[in-house]
């Protein structure tokens, strides 16, 4: 019998590359209505506070995390830095630490050539940022490494630099691509169009706004442990956020097929968008595995991490906007500078989620001698997002409005709605009425203010996720698919979806992830990992559903579709049997059900907004967050717990960004000289405000969205601008630290 001819349909979905969404168009079956989750307050499990499942292993400190893989015979590599910014490696020798006991093997790193080849330079080794990996070894303990490491012998040529982005743009700077410092990337709108209307404009603002170039500070440092002997196949054990961005990368270092190489990731220790692929670090684990026949472990140190793993673009933004006296936006002009050091960087588009009658943007990437930035949560909103809100909340006040009605003025169309509730939400929790009507008012030294902002996500899945549940006839069952869980909650919802839909409990369902033999995920970044393995997740577990009760519905005298699982029973034609019952009259081999994405169980666009108070000490210029409110739809809760959670961590990471962190770059030696957790400031639990995550539970989509990134978008805005409300400093370069508000308190007396 000829199998029936399924109709297709086209739809847009997410896709990350390295970290970065792009939206494509793929072709899938059509299923009508298809699978629904149901009410989003008619769940059993899901749309609760669920404890994660490995929240147990984690405090005690037996999960077993890459960093603390150990394996016999196995080997320690450690990876020799360049010091310079630019330089020519005139002669490397590294025969003196071939000779140290316990040193098994060097191996070279390649010679970069960035951006295509340089012209008119001799065929030696190019140095072009500190911190370039130079050669990397492999010995019996890492002190040895560390040992080699230093017997290296290097000698360089110094050549002239840039670090910094302003010091790039000057027609004199020394040349960091071949092609120059400035990559044209983007141009739309109509600049004469923008330029006439500003003539119209009641108010009108013009300022450059800056972020700093942001470290990860992912508290596992990137690196991975190769275990190759010389047959025909291996297993890497990597930190990464996708399991199957290993094998391929790692089988053509080792020159193996594909197939055989097996990626596992029991737990990471964070990524925040740095660890995709094998890396650089795994591509010298590789080749010193295959040259020793030895399994080896290669972890960057902290230093490592800073100067070679990449880190968030910085911004260098000059915005102008007008609007008319009833608040409406009329026109931005904005040219976007994105500081990808040896990379493009990214930032969004402005006017970024407004609307305005004219605009006109000019993007472009500023080259520099530093290492190149990729993705980090929220891959270029924070920036675009910081500068835009700045902009609006200068111009509410020129016009002498109320920030968040200015902000609801120029939030139209399909989500302008979505943005008005949230922004009355987030007033209402923060207390907006107390806010200062005139910023910096007050008396004694400490001021407090309040500030707003919104921010907008993608977050939606695609088509990558296999997922299998089986049911044994002693009565246990396990999700499998290959996905990593960075410590966001995914074994803990793979478990609770198939829970809920065989009416069982938490403790009835075992996850197995994080391995390449298991079926095929996508890798988590872009926030698109929920919306993509909770609908394959929930089409397993209905599938399962569906065979178990054709098996058992001849013992309960109704048809398959009358049979209802739930308090780990199965009821129908009122009887019931128990799930041990059930079991029993599985077949001996039990059931195995594979699950697909099913494309009407995900939806896309993640909306936020966030209200911030502060305190600020005029005589120290000391910031204090107090409070901050941050409201984010999700369609689908499906753990409100980890939710919470996310927004939570979200907040506190856009904290850094906001007060505390940035790169900080000699120009004249072109070195990083905070690379260390000692002086690369982070917030810690004495700067921790009082964060209360809401839910946005007035979104009517009953279907999955991720939430890993859109919290972290707008707390950058609103704390800045509950700044500059609490003392009247208007600090437009991140972060915002203590000297900035001193400095900017002199200026307004000397302007008075």
């Amino acid at each position: 019998m000829q199998e029936p001819v399924r109709k297709k349909k086209k739809i847009k979905v997410t896709r990350t590359i390295d970290g970065v969404e792009r939206e494509v168009e793929i072709e899938v079956d059509d299923t009508g209505e298809g699978l629904k989750w149901g009410p989003n307050d008619k769940h059993a499990i899901l749309n609760k506070k669920i404890p994660r499942v490995d929240g147990p292993l984690k405090v005690s400190g037996t999960a077993q995390y890459t960093y603390d893989v150990k394996l016999p015979g196995m080997l320690y590599a450690r990876i020799l830095r360049a010091p310079h910014a630019r330089a020519r490696i005139k002669r490397f020798d590294a025969s003196a630490a071939l000779k140290i006991p316990g040193v098994k093997a060097v191996v070279e790193a390649p010679s970069p050539q960035p951006q295509g080849p340089q012209p008119d330079t001799p065929p030696s080794r190019e140095i072009y940022f500190e911190g370039q990996p130079i050669a990397a070894v492999a010995a019996t303990t890492p002190e040895i490494a560390d040992d080699a490491i230093h017997a290296m012998v290097v000698e360089y040529e110094v050549l002239p630099h840039v670090v910094t982005a302003d010091e790039a743009v000057k027609p004199d700077a020394p040349r960091v691509l071949p092609k120059g410092n400035i990559t044209p990337a983007e141009e739309r709108g109509d600049k004469s169009k923008v330029e006439a209307a500003f003539a119209n404009c009641d108010a009108v603002v013009e300022a450059d706004y800056r972020t700093s170039v942001i470290h990860h500070a992912c508290l596992e440092t990137h690196g991975m442990v190769v275990d190759y002997r010389g047959g025909d196949a291996a297993t890497v054990y990597a930190s990464t956020q996708g399991t199957f961005t290993i094998p391929k990368e790692a089988a053509d270092a080792l020159g193996l097929p594909e197939s055989a190489v097996t990626a596992i990731v029991e737990h990471m220790g964070g990524g925040f968008g740095s660890k995709f692929g094998i890396g650089i670090e795994g591509q010298f684990a590789c080749r010193l595995s295959k040259q020793t026949r030895s399994p080896v472990k290669l972890m960057l140190t902290r230093h490592d991490e800073f100067v070679m793993a990449r880190n968030r673009s910085g911004s260098w933004q000059t915005l102008k906007g007008g609007a008319k006296k009833d608040g409406t936006l009329v026109a931005v002009q904005a040219v976007q500078r994105r500081l990808g050091g040896l990379g493009q960087g990214s930032q969004a588009g402005q006017p970024y989620i407004y609307t305005a009658a004219s605009f006109h943007r000019q993007v472009v990437s500023v080259h520099t001698n530093t290492n190149e930035s990729t993705a980090m949560r929220a891959p270029g909103h924070p920036q675009a997002n910081f500068a835009m809100e700045s902009l609006m909340d200068e111009l509410a006040y020129k016009l002498d409005m109320d920030p968040i009605e200015f902000r609801k003025k120029n939030l139209t169309g399909e989500n302008g709605a979505i943005y008005h509730r949230q922004l009355d939400r987030v007033a209402r929790e923060i207390g907006w009425e107390r806010r200062n009507k005139t910023p910096g008012a007050g008396s004694g030294p400490r001021r407090r203010g309040i500030g707003c902002a919104v921010g907008v996500w993608g977050a939606g899945g695609n088509n990558q996720c296999k997922v299998d549940v089986r049911v044994t006839r002693d009565g246990a069952v396990t999700v499998a698919v290959g996905t990593q869980d960075l410590g966001t909650g995914t074994r803990t919802y793979t478990r609770a979806i198939v829970a809920e839909e065989l009416g069982l409990t938490m403790n009835d369902v075992v996850e197995k992830i994080g391995n390449s033999r298991l079926g095929s995920a996508n890798a988590s970044g872009g926030s698109t990992t929920v919306p993509s393995l909770a609908p394959a997740v929930k089409d397993a577990a209905v599938n399962a559903r569906q065979m178990i009760a054709e098996k058992i519905a001849p013992l309960l005298g109704v048809k398959p579709e009358e049979v209802t699982f739930a308090d780990r029973k199965a009821t129908g034609g009122g009887k019931s049997l128990t799930w041990k019952q059930v079991c029993a009259a599985l077949p001996p081999a039990g059931i195995s059900a594979r699950g697909e994405w099913r494309s009407e169980l995900a939806s896309r666009g993640a909306h936020g907004a966030c209200a911030a108070e502060v305190e600020v000490d005029i005589e120290t210029g000391f910031i204090k967050p107090i409070k901050i409110v941050h409201i984010q739809d999700v369609g689908l809760p499906l753990n409100r717990l980890a939710i919470e959670s996310q927004i939570n961590g979200g907040v506190i990471q856009s904290l850094g960004m906001v007060l505390y962190e940035g790169r900080v770059m000699d120009s004249k030696l072109g070195v990083m000289v905070n690379a260390g957790f000692l002086d690369y400031k982070l917030p810690g639990t004495m700067e921790m405000p009082e964060i209360v995550p809401l839910i946005d539970d007035t979104d009517p989509r009953e279907a999955v969205i991720g939430v890993g990134e859109p919290a972290l978008i707008p707390t950058v805005g609103a704390v800045a601008n509950a700044v500059f409300n609490a003392c009247g400093v208007r600090v437009r370069e991140l972060p915002i630290t203590p000297d900035k508000i001193l400095m900017g308190l002199m200026t307004k007396e000397k302007t008075v």
